[in-house]
């Protein structure tokens, strides 16, 4: 099972194996604050992709496409499918505010199929 949760949202046992996907570390949250079990940062976009993307909803469509362009030949993306396999229960924690134009949930999508 694959959850999506906010950083700034309390961690609970039901997250199981919680791993960050941002790039940047989440302004105000400490890392005791996260409880994570993994920053996994290369995972996330890149930095000029994010930058081009500047969580414009009227972008989301081609964001996607391209995030996943980028996936298909990033080592981190085959390091989080190990973890998914390893794991019961993995939450992909992040630190958007737009919970319906976020990458995460890209990645969530293309980890279930």
């Amino acid at each position: 099972m694959i959850k999506l949760k906010r950083v700034y949202e309390p961690a609970s046992k039901e997250d199981g194996f919680r791993v960050l996907v941002d790039r940047l570390w989440p302004r105000g949250v400490s890392k005791g604050e996260a409880k994570l079990d993994l920053w996994l940062k290369e995972v996330g976009p890149t930095t000029e992709l994010r930058k081009w993307f500047g969580h414009d909803p009227a972008k989301w469509k081609e964001f996607s496409a391209r995030y996943q362009n980028e996936l298909e030949t990033n080592p981190a993306f085959e390091q989080l499918q190990q973890f998914v396999a390893e794991h019961p229960s993995v939450t992909l924690v992040y630190g958007a505010a737009d919970t319906k134009h976020t990458y995460a949930l890209v990645l969530k999508n293309l980890l279930e199929t």
